[in-house]
């Protein structure tokens, strides 16, 4: 069972989330690698794109070889919106998603991410006007609901839906939330049940068996890993292998995971700078290096790392774990 959102076609309807900080152009080539379909942008402002913010530059850079990519948006002027959505329906993306799910503080303060769950109006007002102007698909991601006192995912996806969208991603968890606790996948299949635009699922997908459990479960049309990607790529070729023939591969090896770390640093330091990319790689290695014997001495290590030698060298101490720490 296929996924197709305009003009891309996902054999097995598996694709990586937006992560700001986390699915920049280098980590999700490395993602396309595994078997990822189909990519979503870190989250962009359509104000800093209206009014020529550099930042955004490196935001909505793409790349031939990461396959079909969405770009994200967040913002709640409908007339922005749509302009934005419009300039960049021109360039290099499969879709237009929109971000109605984001928690953090700073964007619901401001009345855009998971804060247009509770102005509906605003909210339709926004993908109404986007979908009239942009020439690719119109997708939007949003979540349960603002709180546990706010449940509105199937209205929303009724609303989007009427408004032209081509396809909904739920995150089963509520904005009040944010990322603990389980996510609700019943709150998935009831959005699929209401709607007739493809619905995909978004929530505790860890592992192959998750993301054939969410689809057995909701009868969503494709699953979307985030968290569980985080320092883990491999997720996406686990996924699929496991979909199509219900057994699980081998997790990488230390040899593979050293050579993903090192490919990861050596691309994000030849995309945004050496000492940028390792700021940034220290966070990736904790990552990739969860759960690996004498991992809290690593990690404390990996908050030192300031250049590409100096990841070499703490790369080193993983074919000889006894020896992190001394």
């Amino acid at each position: 069972m296929s996924l197709k959102i305009g003009d891309a076609v996902l054999p097995h309807g598996v694709l990586l989330g937006p992560m700001a900080g986390v699915t920049d152009l280098p980590f999700r080539l490395l993602c396309r690698e595994q078997g990822c379909e189909m990519s979503v942008t870190e989250m962009v402002s359509a104000k800093a794109i209206l009014y020529g913010n550099k930042n955004t530059e490196e935001l909505l850079k793409t790349d031939p070889g990461e396959g079909p990519v969405s770009v994200q948006l967040f913002g709640s002027d409908p007339d922005i919106m749509a302009e934005i959505g419009a300039r960049l329906s021109e360039g290099p993306y499969a879709a237009i998603d929109v971000n109605m799910g984001c928690p953090v503080p700073k964007i619901v303060n401001n009345g855009e991410g998971s804060a247009l769950m509770r102005d509906p109006k605003r909210a339709e007002a926004v993908l109404s006007a986007m979908v009239r102007a942009s020439k690719k698909p119109v997708t939007v991601k949003f979540r349960k609901g603002f709180n546990d006192q706010n449940v509105n995912a199937v209205e929303f996806a009724k609303m989007a839906e009427s408004c032209g969208v081509a396809a909904v991603a739920v995150h089963g968890r509520t904005r009040e939330q944010y990322y603990s606790g389980k996510a609700d996948w019943d709150i998935i299949r009831r959005v699929k049940e209401a709607v007739k635009i493809p619905v995909i699922g978004n929530g505790d997908i860890f592992t192959a068996e998750d993301g054939a459990r969410m689809f057995r479960e909701t009868g969503c049309d494709g699953i979307m890993a985030a968290r569980g990607a985080k320092g883990n790529p491999w997720i996406f070729r686990e996924l699929i292998h496991y979909l199509e023939t219900g057994e699980n591969l081998p997790r990488p090896t230390l040899q593979e995971k050293r050579e993903m770390i090192l490919r990861h640093g050596r691309m994000l330091a030849a995309f945004k700078g050496e000492g940028a990319a390792m700021r940034e790689m220290r966070g990736h290695m904790a990552w990739y290096t969860k759960g690996m014997p004498h991992s809290a001495s690593l990690r404390s290590q990996i908050n030192g790392v300031e250049s590409l030698k100096d990841m070499v060298r703490l790369l080193e101490l993983l074919d000889n774990p006894e020896r992190v720490g001394v």
